[in-house]
């Protein structure tokens, strides 16, 4: 009876690490999505009111896009440690 018991737990983590994964990744790729869908509107009106300033904006939004797409990479890798080396399962062996 311990046996299975011990199954039922170890399904039951490996069930809500699946779920957890899988709000991770979407929360994440969420974020990302309209981060970058507000800071290029911002950065096209911008443009079109003073297209002077094309040059020194343009720089910053690049930079700020590697940002937003380095912190949904950082999200997907810690999805992909819990899946991998769930500490979880690793603490009820």
């Amino acid at each position: 009876m311990e046996a299975l018991q011990k199954i039922a737990i170890l399904a039951s983590v490996q069930s809500y690490t699946a779920i957890a994964i899988g709000i991770i990744i979407g929360l994440g790729a969420l974020g990302a999505c309209i981060g970058v869908a507000m800071m290029c509107s911002k950065f096209l009106e911008s443009a079109a009111r003073q297209p002077e300033l094309i040059p020194q904006l343009q720089g910053k939004v690049f930079l700020l896009l590697g940002l937003i797409d380095a912190a949904f990479i950082i999200s997907v890798g810690v999805a992909l440690f819990l899946a991998t080396n769930n500490p979880l399962l690793n603490a009820l062996k």
